[in-house]
């Protein structure tokens, strides 16, 4: 186990499914690439659990090309479209392609730069919010994005059968907006994972952070996208993600939030999936390791496409990071990564 992990709240914290009163919603926060995806997928094929990945559903690139992890084109997929009809039930027109479920899509360009900073803390919080609260059209937007996503949630629990949804789309200040919907009951699985790991993948995501068939890459369209970034853009990147989650972490009441490696995750996917499983109130007897196995709808990393349930721990920053890389990190958020006990 890498460091001190945070213990998750009892399991006598935790009210069994018969209590609850209102949908659960297992929330991802986390950095991207950090191994969001592949933990959705595993909680998804567990009992009385679903996901669809990034329920933000944003950065889908050429939203005519891009696949379901079922394979099929998301556009015309049967699943999202006994999404979109339980949407309608519910009084929302719905196209997964245009969800309008994303706390950024605001259509007013001063609210959008109020939302350009990462989660920083109560005050600020406070102060962003005092300044958002000045337009008519983030009040809209804001109230319209949460009914939407609430609406979502409900839907997919009714065609799925689910008791417990859960959203990868790791951001903390949608997570922030989130939990202020009073119908949701909203629990967060704080993801981390070593930052030198995640860096690699921003430097060049193609080679590091996508389908491992290139043709599945790009969303399903084999089409490599320009992204390519410096390590000093990586670990700044990385580290203001991770400090933004942290920000959150710290206003909620423990009951609310566990801590998960990827690392962790890797080594032992069973018990960590048994840990979260009674953190969420779920039954724990039986755990689902080959999450291939179970059918999935999911928008995310485009790990989705892969063929394999094999879960491997992946280190290649150890082979492909060069001294330079290591040590420009190591200048701008090593000691953000020694603090979560990586060395």
């Amino acid at each position: 186990m890498i460091g001190a992990v945070t213990p998750a709240p009892r399991s006598s914290d935790v009210a069994p499914l018969a209590a609850w009163s209102k949908p659960r919603l297992a929330y991802i926060l986390a950095a991207s690439h950090s191994g969001s995806t592949l933990l959705a997928m595993l909680l998804g094929a567990q009992q009385k659990t679903c996901t669809a990945g990034e329920l933000k559903a944003t950065s889908l690139g050429d939203v005519e090309r891009y696949r379901c992890s079922c394979g099929t084109l998301l556009k015309c997929c049967s699943f999202w479209m006994q999404v979109s009809e339980a949407m309608r039930r519910r009084g929302y027109a719905f196209d997964v392609v245009n969800a309008r479920t994303s706390i950024h899509g605001v259509s007013s360009p001063y609210a959008r730069r109020l939302l350009d900073a990462l989660h920083r803390g109560p005050l600020l919080e406070w102060v962003r919010d005092c300044g958002l609260n000045l337009s008519p059209q983030w009040r809209a937007h804001l109230r319209e994005t949460q009914q939407r996503n609430q609406a979502l949630v409900e839907s997919l629990q009714d065609i799925t059968g689910a008791a417990v949804v859960v959203d990868s789309s790791k951001i903390a200040l949608r997570l922030k907006y989130l939990r202020r919907l009073p119908a949701l009951d909203v629990r967060v699985i704080r993801l981390i994972r070593d930052g030198r790991a995640v860096a690699l993948t921003y430097m060049d995501e193609w080679s590091f952070a996508d389908a491992a068939n290139p043709s599945c890459r790009g969303g399903g369209t084999g089409e490599r996208r320009r992204n390519q970034r410096s390590m000093a853009d990586a670990a700044h990147e990385w580290r203001r993600s991770n400090e933004a989650a942290d920000c959150l972490t710290a206003t909620l009441d423990r009951s609310e939030w566990t801590e998960v490696r990827y690392e962790d995750l890797c080594a032992d996917p069973e018990e960590t999936l048994r840990m979260l499983g009674a953190f969420l109130g779920l039954p724990t007897a039986r755990i689902v390791t080959d999450f291939r196995a179970v059918p999935q709808h999911v928008i995310g990393n485009g790990m989705r496409f892969d063929t394999s349930s094999e879960i491997r721990l992946d280190e290649r920053w150890k082979t492909h990071l060069t001294a330079e890389d290591l040590q420009v990190f190591d200048q701008l958020a090593g000691d953000l990564n020694r603090r979560y006990g990586y060395r």
